[in-house]
């Protein structure tokens, strides 16, 4: 049985709904998945693993730094494992926008990376805006001002298209 190592970093959540979707249909196809957070992954050792499959989400138009860090310090062993990334961000809700080729967080996740996983994904990602604090709202209200997307402040606007979140989990079982 592969033991799989899923790592998340998500700011409100989404992308930890993507690795939950994930795990399930990973474990369904017979791997054994350890679901971590990024901070909580420091102090496991990835040797222990056959696979590893790390999800980060986009806030103003960055990853967290602490993916950075992570992957800096874990370079040799994420280089020798079999490993998939996925970008959570919500301009992958333009039908351009969203593959690894055209979403420009993963194109610059890339460059600013030296790991260089077997498979990319990207997933369109969720807006709540009830759930944020004022300034949140009023910078993401007017950031989807700007791209053209939902700006009533009383809604939830998920985007993420669960069945690509189920082909991503096929693709990685298969590496």
């Amino acid at each position: 049985m592969l033991k799989s190592i899923m790592i998340y970093s998500t700011v409100d959540g989404q992308t930890l709904s993507i690795c939950n979707k994930l795990k399930l249909a990973l474990e369904e196809s017979g791997e054994l998945v350890t679901l971590v957070s990024i901070v909580e992954a420091k102090s496991l050792p990835l040797t222990d693993f056959d696979k590893v499959l790390i999800g980060a989400s986009i806030r103003y138009g960055k990853h967290r730094p602490e993916l950075y860090k992570f992957i800096k310090e874990n370079m040799t062993v994420l280089s020798s494992m079999k490993s998939a990334f996925f970008t959570v961000n919500v301009v992958a809700r333009k039908p351009l926008k969203n593959t690894p080729e055209t979403n420009p967080y993963m194109q610059k996740f890339l460059q600013l990376s030296q790991w260089q996983p077997n498979l990319l994904g990207v997933f369109a990602g969720k807006i709540d805006y009830p759930k944020y604090r004022t300034l949140d709202r009023v910078m993401i209200r007017f950031i989807m001002w700007m791209t053209k997307g939902p700006t009533d402040i009383t809604g939830t606007y998920e985007f993420t298209d669960w069945d690509r979140v189920d082909e991503f989990a096929n693709d990685f079982s298969q590496i």
